[in-house]
């Protein structure tokens, strides 16, 4: 796929989206933050665009969430009026995806009609469309698996295939705008870098995964220090778990332990990338624009730090400084990778088209 000066309005409709997903992913973490996750129990994905009309209806749907686990067991005190601020996030997050399905519908029929479209988009637009359907699927099925008596949260294993496919979806985007939009020539070659930003790329998602399950067993609170952990630098209780596979996933403090490893890691891998972009001269593109995933990973592991050493300021309900570290944290996350997703895109092992 070629940039052509008439998919320029594909490519910035792409680009659109690509903002649109990052709110989106953003507003789950303001989900997840805040509680709201489990306040809307049913899944309508036409009808649930309106909120509850009158009192009636938000008595019904408060009824409802006090019938799982979540009302009983943390907040059996929620007064109607808590649960609607809750709601609200909830309501909004699912709002901003049925959103995002209009901004991608209205134009697509609009580039069909003006033929913007070539042959070779057609592919990529439908894995596009399935991409972004599967993606409310897989949002259900987290949601689904707190909608019970015994659960108090979402499970994390699902809330990190929710994130890391919204991730997905988002560099898949991200690089289609660039086939539309970056010209051959602004590519350059260079077979070792581009192999160690892939690696580079592997660790970045496993330790994405790994910020997904720090969210979803609220793991920050285990360790609360830095750079040691409660006074440790390899904590005892790692292997607490019967079975040592659990402890990767289910422990908190290794949860958190494998999360800052990964981070020293990442730091290191860029350090060395950037020691070699800067030995390759190339396009301009690529050398005007180098030096953002050492930048980005030096600000991403700050703000880690800040997340963890804040988070005893973590409550119910209550948005403050560890809310918004952590958002941040969320926020340089997904710069990161669009940035090593750009890398990717501007060096090649060969002459082959992307």
């Amino acid at each position: 796929m070629k940039a052509n000066p008439s998919s320029r309005p594909v490519a910035i409709w792409l680009l659109t989206g690509v903002f649109m997903i990052m709110v989106q992913v953003l507003l789950g973490g303001i989900t997840r933050l805040t509680g709201s996750g489990l306040s809307i129990t049913e899944w309508k994905p036409i009808l649930g665009a309106l909120p509850p009309m009158n009192e009636q209806d938000w008595n019904t749907a408060f009824e409802k969430y006090k019938q799982i686990g979540q009302y009983k067991f943390l907040n059996p005190h929620f007064s109607i009026a808590d649960f609607k601020s809750i709601y609200f996030w909830e309501w909004l997050h699912r709002n901003w995806a049925r959103f995002i399905g209009v901004v991608f519908a209205i134009p697509f029929v609009i580039f069909i009609i003006q033929k913007r479209f070539k042959n070779e988009m057609i592919n990529p637009l439908f894995i596009l469309f399935l991409l972004g359907a599967l993606q409310g699927l897989i949002g259900w099925i987290m949601v689904a698996s707190g909608l019970n008596e015994e659960n108090i949260y979402v499970n994390h294993i699902r809330l990190a295939i929710h994130f890391i496919s919204a991730l997905g979806l988002l560099c898949y985007t991200f690089w289609f705008a660039l086939q539309l939009l970056v010209p051959s020539q602004q590519v350059s070659i260079n077979p070792s870098l581009r192999k160690l930003t892939w690696r580079i790329l592997v660790v970045l998602i496993i330790q994405l995964i790994y910020g997904a399950f720090m969210a979803g067993h609220k793991a920050a609170t285990i360790s609360p220090t830095w750079p040691d952990m409660n006074g440790y630098a390899f904590p005892p209780n790692l292997f607490k778990q019967a079975h040592w596979l659990s402890n990767l996933t289910k422990n908190k403090l290794m949860v958190q332990f494998i999360h800052r490893g990964l981070a020293y890691l990442l730091l290191v891998l860029i350090v060395v990338w950037t020691w070699k972009a800067f030995k390759h001269s190339s396009s301009s593109l690529f050398n005007k624009t180098k030096w953002l995933p050492m930048a980005l990973v030096l600000l991403q592991v700050l703000l880690g730090i800040l997340t963890v050493i804040s988070s005893p300021n973590m409550a119910p309900q209550h948005w403050g400084i560890f809310e918004w570290y952590a958002q941040l944290h969320q926020l340089v996350a997904m710069f990161l990778l669009i940035s090593l997703v750009w890398m990717l895109y501007l060096i090649r092992s060969h002459n082959k088209p992307a």
